[in-house]
């Protein structure tokens, strides 16, 4: 199932994302997907709506350097437990929304990954019972002042501007998730190319990682970790995330 959040005639809703893309429709359902799916009957076009972030979490909990081959191209080893560091809410845009380029940074990379969407409060979650907290998956897109990352010795102003946290374009729901192809392109151009059997900490041990500090609420969002082939992007640019069975995440960079 995909579910999707969008706006039309000025009415927000959530929805059920039914048919092929070319020709899709959404299904509105009642309140919000955190719990038993029941639709109105109201439908209409995909190509009639906007999709809206498909969530709005109360955080982002990200988790950094967790694939090898980035740790490496960043000059560093991955991290023997999960490195997490947090964005703000207020980072939060959908797919098709501008990534707002800071004219404090000369250098904004992009870093495509899956990102993970709870759907139940839960803390202390054990790697057993991991899958029970998931409502489902979607792109990312970790947007970074890289130049701001290096000097600032912590990384809460690289990671948090406003509109650096592209989510999108739905949640799927039902997925294995194991090994699924990651990539990300720039003005149609693959930058990154990875799949997430390459995750070291895999996605159970994460959530687990991350409840034994922190509560999750549902709409809150894990992002995994992305690849190597991180790079700069520029006013002008459009980057686009896709993710094997989940879809496609697209953004155009305007100058802030």
């Amino acid at each position: 199932m995909r579910i999707a959040r969008y706006s039309y005639d000025g009415e927000v809703a959530f929805g059920v994302v039914e048919g092929p893309v070319d020709a899709a429709e959404v299904a509105e359902i009642h309140g919000h997907p955190f719990g038993p799916v029941e639709f109105t009957g109201v439908r209409h076009p995909l190509a009639d709506v906007r999709l809206l972030a498909p969530v709005l979490p109360s955080k982002v909990v990200a988790i950094g350097k967790n694939y090898a081959d980035h740790a490496t191209e960043m000059g560093g080893e991955v991290p023997e437990a999960p490195l997490i560091f947090l964005k703000p809410s207020t980072a939060v845009v959908g797919d098709g929304d501008p990534v707002a380029y800071p004219p404090s940074s000369s250098r904004v990379d992009f870093e495509g990954e899956l990102a993970v969407v709870i759907g139940r409060l839960c803390r202390d979650v054990p790697v057993s019972r991991a899958d029970d907290v998931v409502l489902g998956y979607t792109c990312a897109n970790d947007v970074t002042a890289r130049d701001q990352q290096k000097t600032d010795g912590q990384w809460s102003r690289a990671k948090g501007y406003d509109s650096f946290c592209p989510l999108g374009p739905w949640i799927a729901t039902g997925v294995d998730v194991a090994d699924l192809a990651v990539s990300t392109r720039l003005n149609g151009e693959v930058k990154q190319k990875g799949r997430t059997s390459q995750l070291v900490h895999k996605i159970p041990d994460l959530i687990a990682y991350v409840t034994t500090c922190m509560t999750l609420l549902p709409g809150d969002v894990i992002l995994t970790g992305t690849p190597a082939g991180v790079g700069p992007m520029q006013v002008g640019d459009e980057v686009t995330v896709e993710i094997e069975q989940i879809g496609r995440l697209r953004n155009p960079v305007v100058a802030r």
